[in-house]
């Protein structure tokens, strides 16, 4: 998402903080938020402080204006929507630099009030939620935070894997090279995940499950298949060396090896099912993205 610099007629001498929210209607938290962050300057491209009274008789403002690459939500309603990400997107700049996220075609649809409700790693597809408005999004994610939904992903992994198993090796950091990575064992933070298999591909070994995570940690799904001998195809941070894996994010791993080292060229982890209750209507959403499963027929026939 690009920022971009507003010229604003201000009111010289008054309190910074006081004009935004007096004169611009600018609420509360983004006041602060955008003084905070040093994205607000004066003519002299000096940042301002929201405590500090205007200089000058023009402000600048860097400000977040979404971009739309045409993406648009797979089902949409008065209150918040539903995205059906693709894979290789991020649903976040993490820097000024980001040139395109999810939260581009977010802004782009519905405003700087709209936000993500909750996160998926960017090669991982599938079903994101998006508040509106800032009331929305706390309900939404109060919702989120007490565990009251159900979620369910798609994902292809390595192995046969013959009946249902439940998962709860705790989690935590791995604490070696590779600084994202997390690791199963006694030790952590509680966590389980239910393993349902759906079909099996005797000529690659590999097999299409349903992946429920009854909690909701860091690379969960991942950590949690590879702990028990099943690694996602495509997967290049787990069960690879760590020179794979630091050049995969470092973005310098090249795409042919990647291939061969991790089976594809993505992850085939996808966020497939969202069940949950707003406001006294349950929502069941399914994901039209059928990839996976075209990925995995494809496997079959060669």
């Amino acid at each position: 998402m690009p920022f971009v610099l507003k010229k604003i007629k201000a009111i010289k001498d008054k309190k910074l903080s006081l004009f935004l929210l007096q004169d611009l209607k600018i609420n509360h938290r983004s006041t602060q938020r955008y003084a905070a962050r040093g994205r607000i300057f004066d003519e002299n491209m000096k940042t301002i402080k929201a405590s500090d009274k205007i200089p000058s008789e023009f402000i600048y403002m860097a400000v977040f204006e979404g971009i739309s690459r045409g993406l648009k939500p797979l089902i949409e309603f008065k209150e918040f929507a539903i995205f059906d990400k693709p894979t290789h997107l991020m649903v976040h700049p993490i820097s000024k630099n980001t040139k395109y996220s999810l939260l581009d075609e977010i802004r782009y649809h519905f405003g700087e009030n709209a936000n993500l409700i909750h996160r998926i790693d960017a090669e991982t597809s599938g079903l994101v939620i998006v508040g509106k408005d800032k009331k929305s999004e706390k309900t939404l994610k109060d919702m989120f935070e007490e565990k009251k939904y159900h979620k369910s992903y798609l994902a292809l992994v390595e192995g046969h894997i013959k009946d249902e198993i439940t998962i709860d090796s705790k989690l935590e950091k791995e604490g070696l090279n590779i600084g994202v990575r997390m690791k199963a064992g006694d030790n952590g933070k509680e966590s389980c995940t239910i393993i349902k298999p759906i079909k099996y591909n005797e000529k690659n070994n590999t097999t299409l499950i349903e992946a429920i995570p009854l909690t909701g940690r860091q690379h969960q799904i991942r950590v949690h298949l590879y702990s028990v001998g099943h690694r996602i195809v495509g997967d290049p941070i787990y069960g690879v060396d760590d020179e794979i894996a630091e050049n995969y994010l470092n973005k310098t791993l090249d795409k042919t090896l990647r291939e061969e080292i991790t089976g594809s060229h993505r992850l085939w982890l996808h966020a497939n099912y969202l069940e949950f209750t707003f406001k006294d209507i349950t929502y069941k959403i399914k994901s039209k993205n059928t990839d996976i499963f075209d990925f995995f027929n494809k496997e079959v026939e060669q």
